[in-house]
């Protein structure tokens, strides 16, 4: 074989032809090994171009919606030893639907002795035919006769609250009101409830039209005081009467003023020592000296939950006036207390994740501490809503978190903690199935 290439290249220095030959054979050689350089050289440095800037895979989303929290013990009402009732407006929405209605009672709702809270009745009553432009107005002068002095001896024997009234003295149908509803003078209740009427009889008629034209018909009214154990009514009438004094722009204020100073008369105290404790608004106390003690009260409390809640009720025949008061403030207590906060989810707390399959992670986090407002055992729902990150950077909001309690929700933003990192350059070579 060499002896022929060295006969061949022999033949090339003699012969031109042949010299010619091999060089073209040689240009051709190296035209095509250029070529396939070439295309090796450009099919590399296009698949490089290629994974360096080809679209990444979207990180793969995972969450878990968190559970509901308990809410809590079902709420113990306190209820009253005696006979009563108890309406609240304001928190249907928490409490249902019935809750301005009567809401709940304890006892009998049998007619019982109203003592004293039958001056409101004659209140209403009075200022129904001699009525006052409103709270304020003290309307005309009242002058007191004899026969209204004398009074003050008549309900003396009897054991009534009594305060003076001197013949030929005189004051405002606003502030003779005032005297019957504060230091709860019986004196004073028969003296005006005369003076509007022309007599006892004719009072007594108009009350009982009053009584029926507003539906109390566990109700009766036999005389203006309530000295008379046939002053009787029902827990349910009750709640609407007080609704009905509550309504009265007089009869509003007064049964909510602790004192005041009647001129001729001095200071009068009222006899519902728990105005302004625990919200107590009004309205009125009674009792017949035997043990027997009666609240119809109202009341405004601030439980959190924007409207106030307006609270009517009644106690019947408590053993004392302490115990009376003791027991409303329990069950307003217990109302107020039913009304709690609920922790629902702390701060960062993770309710899911994004990964990459070049092992980039970030968590999906609750993005602060929540609670929700509750009453008693009201059942907590939650709902999450997640949406797809647009930069997959720290604190980029991706959804929110809603915890929904009766009427109440508490909806708070769902962020990302954490970056999701972009591959590295190798990563991207060395993965081109995981491409886009």
């Amino acid at each position: 074989m060499r002896e022929e290439r060295e006969l061949t290249d022999g033949l090339a220095d003699v012969d031109p032809d042949a010299r010619l030959r091999r060089r073209r054979r040689r240009r051709i050689g190296l035209l095509i090994t250029a070529i396939v350089l070439v295309a090796l050289l450009g099919t590399t440095g296009g698949y490089v171009v290629w994974a360096l800037h080809a679209p990444l895979p979207a990180p793969t989303a995972t969450s878990r919606q968190p559970g509901p929290p308990a809410s809590g013990p079902a709420v113990q009402l306190a209820l009253p030893t005696a006979a009563s009732a108890i309406s609240v407006s304001g928190g249907e929405a928490y409490l249902g639907p019935g809750a301005s209605g009567i809401w709940a009672t304890s006892g009998t709702n049998d007619p019982v002795p109203m003592a004293s809270i039958s001056k409101l009745i004659t209140a209403l009553v009075i200022l129904d035919a001699k009525p006052l432009a409103d709270a304020n107005d003290p309307g005309p002068t009242i002058t007191f006769s004899k026969a209204d002095h004398d009074l003050y001896d008549k309900y003396y024997v009897m054991g009534a609250t009594i305060v003076s009234m001197p013949t030929g003295s005189s004051m405002t149908q606003r502030d003779a009101l005032a005297m019957m509803l504060l230091p709860s003078a019986s004196n004073y209740a028969e003296a005006v409830s005369t003076w509007a009427f022309g007599s006892q009889g004719a009072f007594v008629a108009a009350a009982r039209r009053w009584i029926a034209a507003n539906g109390l018909a566990g109700t009766t009214l036999v005389e203006p005081t309530g000295i008379s154990p046939r002053n009787t009514s029902t827990p349910t009438d009750l709640i609407a009467l007080a609704r009905l004094a509550a309504a009265n722009p007089t009869v509003a204020a007064l049964a909510a003023t602790p004192s005041m100073v009647v001129p001729s008369v001095g200071t009068i105290t009222n006899t519902n020592d728990l105005l302004g404790v625990d919200g107590i608004t009004g309205l009125k106390t009674g009792n017949l000296g035997d043990g027997a003690y009666n609240l119809l009260y109202t009341a405004s409390m601030d439980v959190g939950i924007g409207d106030r809640l307006a609270v009517t009720g009644v106690l019947l025949g408590g053993m004392s006036r302490p115990s009376v008061d003791n027991q409303v403030r329990a069950q307003l207590d217990s109302i107020r207390e039913g009304f709690h906060d609920v922790p629902v989810a702390s701060h960062g707390q993770q309710v899911g994740g994004y990964a990459t399959p070049w092992g980039s992670t970030a968590k999906i986090v609750i993005a602060q501490e929540a609670s929700i407002l509750t009453w008693s055992d009201t059942p907590i729902t939650v709902t999450m809503q997640t949406t797809t990150p647009k930069t997959y950077l720290d604190d980029e909001i991706v959804g929110s978190i809603t915890w929904t309690a009766g009427p109440k929700t508490t909806t708070i933003p769902l962020v990302i903690e954490g970056d999701i990192e972009p591959p590295d350059d190798w990563w991207r070579l060395t993965h081109p199935d995981e491409l886009g």
